[in-house]
């Protein structure tokens, strides 16, 4: 009876391992899980908004779990020629991430992951087509690839949502997106001369708006110098004026005295150089004070 003990306690405790293990189960943090009972699905545990928690989970011993990442996935396609609206073809290569946001609905529509690959590929695909084929080359390639990804990725997210997948499309990435090296430096070479012939066109408009510039400027010139000699010469005009009303006034006050002065302005300004000369006679009226300060 003794010699029973041992491996009774032995198939005992094994069968107790067994039992636990068959129903219990363990969801990470990073999955979520679907309990199946005779192939249908009777519970979800730990799905996108939910409230279910991770961790050790029971179930009955016939049940089985399905279990899925709740991580970002990569939908990841081969690289592709695209023809562009220019009629050049481009090798492009684009990825999308996604995540399974409804596993009842995923399960149900594709399985697994395989599965769901499969569907959305040419949806993907039929996507960059869509976008990339209405754009140019150019743009493309060194264009707004932001506005393109993101176009890419709403139509992807239309067209699974419209399958009802259960999944949802997080972004599109383009990794690269080149010419064939046939027709690398044919369109390289086109691409050279349109920049040419836009910063001529550039450069055209510049000149033509420097000139309309610089007209502008002349023409403001050209008044201002006006109203400037306008101004000078009323300024010019009412010095005379005032200088004649003084000269005037000094007349009345004393005629022989402004007589005398305007005589001295008058030496002054044709002698003060010393280079002057003049052939007059000594009796003339200009050199009526030379003999005498009354002048007479």
């Amino acid at each position: 009876m003794k010699r029973l003990t041992l491996p009774l306690v032995i198939l005992l405790i094994f069968g107790m391992v067994m039992l636990i293990r068959t129903v219990t189960f363990t969801v990470d943090q990073r999955e979520q899980a679907l309990v199946l009972r005779f192939g249908q699905i009777v519970e979800v545990k730990h799905a996108w908004g939910g409230d279910d928690k991770p961790g050790l989970k029971f179930k009955y011993p016939w049940d089985n779990v399905v279990l899925f990442d709740r991580r970002n996935l990569m939908l990841d396609v081969p690289a592709k020629q695209i023809l562009a609206a220019d009629q050049e073809w481009l090798v492009v290569d684009v990825f999308a991430r996604y995540r399974i946001a409804d596993p009842l609905l995923f399960f149900q529509r594709v399985t697994t992951v395989r599965g769901a690959e499969l569907r959305m590929t040419p949806f993907l695909e039929a996507s960059v087509k869509s976008v990339l084929g209405g754009s140019n080359s150019a743009e493309i390639v060194s264009g707004h690839r932001v506005e393109m990804m993101e176009a890419i990725r709403d139509q992807l997210e239309a067209q699974t949502r419209g399958a009802n997948l259960g999944v949802e499309i997080i972004d599109v990435k383009i990794r690269h997106a080149d010419l064939p090296a046939e027709n690398a430096d044919k369109v390289f070479r086109r691409m050279e001369t349109e920049r040419q012939q836009e910063a001529s066109k550039i450069r055209a408009e510049g000149e033509e708006r420097a000139l309309k510039l610089r007209a502008e400027a002349d023409r403001e010139v050209r008044v201002i110098l006006a109203n400037a000699k306008e101004e000078s010469s009323r300024i010019r005009g009412a010095g005379d004026a005032e200088r004649n009303e003084i000269y005037a006034v000094a007349y009345n006050a004393d005629p022989e005295f402004f007589a005398f002065y305007r005589s001295m302005e008058a030496y002054e300004k044709a002698l003060a150089n010393g280079k002057t000369s003049m052939v007059l006679s000594p009796n003339s009226e200009f050199f009526r004070y030379f003999g005498n300060q009354q002048g007479k």
